[in-house]
């Protein structure tokens, strides 16, 4: 498959709407009153308001409460804050580095303000550490999170991708990289997020829940703002709109989840009050959401959140441009043939 090549910061012989979100032509220039997916100012818009920095929550309450944890929760705290922190990592460049052959101003900065908000993730995980430890025992965490095989197995299947497409840049591997983009965000972080979420409920360490709150509701617009990016380039690029690779989202989603649920087993084990079979059933039920996100049938059997304690914020909570964008029928979209499984768009 052709091989992406970056895009010229200026084109003046190019129209500034884009004619494609890659290998389209675009003068660079963007007025968001006159793009091809006017949906995605909507986006846009909602990220901005998302917009919010470590220093604005005040971690003394937590610093008090720090000693009254008990050894097993303060091992578990500082190892999912880092093993979070070392997924959060990978985002920034890559997100930047994707803005370099997306061809559409507007999806650019888009893209921008994903990759400015996983360095704040990266940023608040550092905060939250900086609180509590010294830094000889955050490095200490740092370094136990490289060398966890769990860890470094749950990575390989986002890392695989990303240096892919680094290697590589085509459609082929954009898209790939663009379904890995989605298990990291939308469905990795959960075990983690339980664990806090669970302190919160027992009135501990709320602002670090309040912190990680924040940080679950980008990345549910994060991954909600790739998959329609998915769709568009599926749809943009008939020859990617494939049987085979319909099949390597669903085994991909489907390796995402049983790393999630292995994870859960290795971390939250021993943890008093999380049911592991209920979170099990979680993460199958955000797999199911990130499917139909893409147009796609469930892959698990369909069910409610069966830990609704979790996700504070739900995707109806967030904003209005909840809608899927392929729904509302405008002309902008084509259709993708059903016999791989997608939906009409």
């Amino acid at each position: 498959m052709q091989t992406l090549t970056k895009i010229n910061l200026l084109n003046p012989d190019h129209p500034n709407k884009s004619t494609g979100i890659i290998n389209g032509q675009s003068s660079g220039l963007l007025n968001w009153n006159d793009i091809a997916y006017p949906q995605m100012y909507e986006l846009y818009q909602a990220l901005l308001a998302n917009f919010w920095k470590a220093q604005e929550i005040n971690m003394q309450d937590d610093i008090k409460q720090w000693d009254s944890l008990t050894d097993i929760e303060k091992d578990v705290f500082l190892r999912i804050n880092t093993q979070l922190a070392s997924l959060d990592s990978l985002q920034t460049p890559t997100m930047s580095q994707v803005m370099d052959y997306v061809t559409d101003s507007s999806f650019k900065a888009i893209f921008a303000v994903i990759s400015q908000q996983e360095a704040v993730h990266n940023e608040s995980y550092s905060y939250i550490l900086s609180s509590l430890v010294p830094l000889s025992e955050q490095n200490e965490r740092f370094n136990q999170a490289k060398a966890d095989p769990i860890v470094r197995k749950r990575n390989e299947l986002i890392l695989a991708a990303y240096d892919a497409f680094r290697e590589n840049p085509t459609p082929e591997t954009l898209f790939r990289l663009g379904i890995n983009s989605i298990n990291l965000e939308g469905i990795y972080f959960y075990a983690g997020f339980a664990f806090f979420y669970h302190l919160a409920r027992q009135q501990k360490m709320l602002k670090t829940s309040t912190m990680i709150s924040y940080i679950q509701r980008d990345e549910m617009q994060h991954a909600y703002f790739i998959g329609q990016f998915v769709r568009i380039l599926l749809t943009e690029n008939p020859e990617l709109n494939t049987e085979e690779n319909i099949r390597y989202i669903y085994e991909t989603i489907g390796k995402a989840v049983e790393l999630e649920k292995e994870w859960a087993h290795y971390i939250l084990t021993g943890i008093d009050g999380i049911d592991l079979t209920e979170f099990e059933g979680y993460v199958e039920y955000l797999a199911n959401k990130r499917l139909r996100q893409l147009g796609l049938a469930n892959m698990y059997e369909e069910q409610n959140n069966p830990m609704p304690w979790i996700q504070v914020f739900g995707d109806d909570m967030m904003n209005d441009t909840k809608s899927d964008f392929f729904e509302q029928k405008s002309r902008t979209y084509s259709k993708v043939s059903q016999s791989n499984g997608f939906d009409e768009l």
